[in-house]
C-alpha cells in the first residue's frame, strides 16, 4: 500500500533514520460538541423580522432570554489584571458587549497581555502538547508529503515552504532534519515562518539552530539553519510572505486559534452570542454571554453565508453555529496563491467536515477551564469547519482542486508511520521504546491505549481519529499523496 502511494524512493529513505525521539506522551485535547435534534431553524431573511428594535437610548437592552449558559466553573475568576481591565474598558467604550470573535483575538493575540505573544505555551511545561512534540515521527512524516508534492509539480528549483504559527519550531525542525540528506529538495527551499509572537519567534530561532551567515546563492546576508542550510525568514502575516515561487504551505493546529462567531437559535431565530460585563454579588465586575437583540452584521454576512453551503437536514438538528470569517478569509489568501504560483497547502487540526456548533474551549496546564477565567492565562480555540475550507476555496479560485478530509490516523499511516515506527523500535532502549509506543498511539490511536501499564492520569489518549487532514492542491499538479 505504502509503495502505491510513494512512488519516490527517498520518501522511503526518510522513513528509516534510525533517530529516537524521547518526547513525553500528553496531547491537546479537544471537546466534542452537541448534536441534539431540534425544531429547524427560521430561514436567516426572517431573523429580526419579530424584533421590536427602538430608537437608540444611552444604554443599550441587551437581551438574555432564553440564552444558554454553561455551568458555573469551580475557580475562581481573576477580575482584576490588565487584560480584564482593557477589554472592560472596550465594551464601556462601545457601549454594549462584544462579539465572541473579539474577545477571544483580544485573549489570544493582543500585543502586550495575549496568550500566544509573550511566553512559550506548549510543551509538558506549558498549558498544552501538539503533535509535533509529542514525537518526530509527525515531523517526520510532514516532510515526506512535502517532498512528495514538490515531486509532483516538477522539482522546482525554487520554492517557497510556509508554517502558520509554528509553535516551538518543532515540526520544522523535524522535517529539516529528516528531509536533509535530499540536497536537490533541500536547496530548493526558501522558509518562511509566520508567527505573530516575539517570544515564539525566538524559540523557534534556537529550535531551527539558526545562524546569521551568508547563503551561498545569494550575495546578502540571511538567516539560515544550520539544520538543512536554508534561509529561514519571519512574517506576521500570510500576505507579507512574498508571492511568485510555487508554495508548500503548512497549517498544523493554526486554524483553530482563529476567532469565531457563535450564534444561537432562540424563539425570534437566530441571535448573535456576545459577550458583556455582568455585575457579580459582591460587586465585582465579569464577564457574561449575552444575545443580541437585533441581527448583527456578523448574522446577516457570514452565518447566512454558512448556511447557504449546508443542508436543512444538517441546520435542523443544530441550536448552536460556529462561523470564523477569519478561517474563510485565510483559505482564500491560500488558494489564491495556490492558483496562481502553484504548490499545495495540508490543513491539520481537530474539528468536523460539517458545521460547527457550540465548541469553543480554554486549557490552561492541560486542563479545561471556564473561558472568563482569568483572560489571556489560558488557550482559547474551537473546532475546525473542514467543509467550510473547501467551500471558501473553491470559491476563491477554479484552479485549485480540494481533497479530504481524511483522519489524521489514515494519512500518516498512508505515509508510512508503521514503517518508521517499526525501524526507530529495532534502535532503542526499554524506556525509548515505551515512549515511541506512546507517540505512536496518541498520534494515530483512537481514546485509551490498551497497552498501558503505567498511572490511570497518565494514560496516552489517541487522536488519530479526532484531528483531520485537508489538502488544497493546483489542479495541474494532480491528486497529491495520500488522498488518492
Amino acid at each position: 500500500m505504502l509503495r502505491r502511494w510513494l512512488s519516490p524512493r527517498f520518501c522511503i529513505n526518510v522513513l528509516r533514520s534510525p533517530s529516537v525521539s524521547l518526547n513525553p506522551p500528553l496531547v491537546r485535547r479537544g471537546i466534542c460538541s452537541s448534536s441534539e435534534t431540534l425544531d429547524p431553524p427560521r430561514p436567516l431573511e426572517e431573523v429580526g423580522e419579530d424584533l421590536e428594535v427602538h430608537e437608540p437610548a444611552a444604554k443599550l437592552s441587551i437581551d438574555r432570554s432564553g440564552l444558554y449558559n454553561p455551568p458555573e466553573h469551580s475557580h475562581e475568576r481573576a477580575l482584576g489584571t490588565e487584560l480584564v481591565k482593557h477589554l472592560r474598558d472596550i465594551i464601556k467604550f462601545r457601549g454594549g458587549p462584544i462579539s465572541v470573535a473579539e474577545y477571544m483575538e483580544e485573549v489570544l493575540t493582543n500585543p502586550k497581555t495575549g496568550f500566544y505573544m509573550n511566553r512559550d505555551v506548549f510543551g509538558a511545561q506549558g498549558d498544552f502538547i501538539t503533535s509535533p512534540e509529542v514525537s518526530q515521527m509527525f515531523g517526520e512524516i510532514i516532510g515526506v508529503w512535502c517532498m512528495c508534492l514538490w515531486e509532483q509539480m516538477g522539482q522546482p528549483e525554487k520554492v517557497n515552504l510556509v508554517e502558520l504559527g509554528p509553535g516551538r519550531g518543532t515540526l520544522m525542525a523535524d522535517l529539516l532534519r529528516g528531509t536533509s540528506k535530499f540536497e536537490k529538495f533541500i536547496k530548493s527551499l526558501d522558509i518562511h515562518l509566520v508567527e505573530c509572537s516575539p517570544t515564539l519567534q525566538k524559540v523557534q530561532y534556537s529550535a531551527l539552530k539558526c545562524a546569521e551567515g551568508i547563503n551561498g546563492v545569494y550575495d546578502d546576508k540571511r538567516t539560515i539553519s544550520q539544520l538543512a542550510g536554508a534561509p529561514i525568514y519571519w512574517h506576521t502575516t500570510l500576505d507579507q510572505v512574498p508571492s511568485g515561487l510555487p508554495t508548500i504551505i503548512i497549517a498544523h493546529e493554526f486554524y483553530d486559534a482563529l476567532p469565531v462567531h457563535q450564534f444561537q437559535k432562540g424563539s425570534r431565530g437566530w441571535s448573535e452570542k456576545m459577550i458583556d460585563i455582568a455585575e457579580a454579588e459582591d460587586s465585582a465586575q465579569r464577564f457574561q454571554f449575552v444575545l443580541s437583540p437585533i441581527p448583527t452584521p456578523a448574522t446577516l454576512l457570514y452565518l447566512k453565508k454558512r448556511c447557504m453551503w449546508a443542508s436543512k437536514e444538517e441546520l435542523a438538528k443544530l441550536d448552536h453555529i460556529e462561523v470564523c470569517p477569519k478561517a474563510m478569509e485565510l483559505t482564500h489568501a491560500i488558494a489564491k496563491r495556490i492558483g496562481s504560483d502553484g504548490g499545495g497547502a495540508l490543513i491539520i487540526d481537530y474539528g468536523l467536515n460539517g458545521v460547527v456548533s457550540d465548541s469553543l474551549q480554554a486549557i490552561r496546564k492541560h486542563k479545561f477551564v471556564d473561558i472568563f477565567d482569568d483572560p489571556g492565562s489560558a488557550d482559547l480555540s474551537a473546532y475546525v469547519d473542514f467543509a467550510c475550507i473547501r467551500h471558501s476555496a473553491e470559491e476563491a479560485s477554479e484552479d485549485v482542486s480540494v481533497h479530504g478530509p481524511m483522519t489524521q490516523s489514515q494519512f500518516l499511516g498512508l505515509l508510512g508511520i508503521n514503517f518508521r515506527v517499526e525501524s526507530l523500535l529495532q534502535n532503542c532502549t526499554d524506556e525509548q521504546a515505551e515512549s515511541l509506543r506512546s507517540g505512536y498511539w496518541q498520534l494515530v490511536g483512537d481514546g485509551e491505549a490498551p497497552f498501558w501499564e503505567g498511572p490511570d492520569d497518565q494514560t496516552p489518549i489517541g487522536m488519530g481519529t479526532r484531528y483531520l487532514a485537508t489538502a488544497i492542491v493546483n489542479k495541474k499538479q494532480g491528486i497529491p499523496v495520500p488522498f488518492q
